[in-house]
């Protein structure tokens, strides 16, 4: 499904945008309306333009290893704002994090050498797994 809504962001320090801007445009060609917040946001900035801004999912460009503060960071801001706002990292990230980011309550993680395809199909799975069931009427 076209149109979702999108949130790029990069939290922290890291001024490490190359990637950033390519997945942003990987997305917007398949179809997302993307939104990008630019270097330097902090996890608050990022939750509250995800909120006004109404997006279906936000992803996360974390080059710095900073992952396993940042990331937990912006969803407790998302709850916080009483959202449940999917949430996917991409960057640099061990395979030993994953279980630790899942657990916190991040939807996937992307890594390097992810190809187009898969950043598609990573950021539309946390929005498919972020919708309700729908009801059956009827049964």
């Amino acid at each position: 499904m076209a149109g979702e809504r999108v949130l790029v962001a990069k939290v922290g320090l890291d001024g490490h945008d190359r990637g950033v801007k390519i997945v942003a445009r990987i997305l917007r060609d398949a179809g997302f309306e993307v939104i990008y917040t630019g270097l330097f946001q902090t996890p608050e900035s990022v939750a509250a333009t995800a909120v006004d801004e109404d997006v279906d999912v936000i992803g996360l460009s974390m080059l710095s290893g900073a992952h396993m503060t940042l990331a937990p960071l912006v969803v407790e801001q998302i709850r916080a704002r009483c959202s449940d706002i999917p949430i996917v990292v991409g960057g640099i990230v061990p395979t030993v994090d994953f279980a630790d980011l899942r657990a916190a309550g991040i939807s996937a993680v992307l890594t390097p050498g992810a190809t187009a395809e898969q950043v598609v199909a990573g950021i539309r799975g946390a929005i498919d797994s972020a919708l309700p069931a729908p009801k059956t009427i009827g049964a």
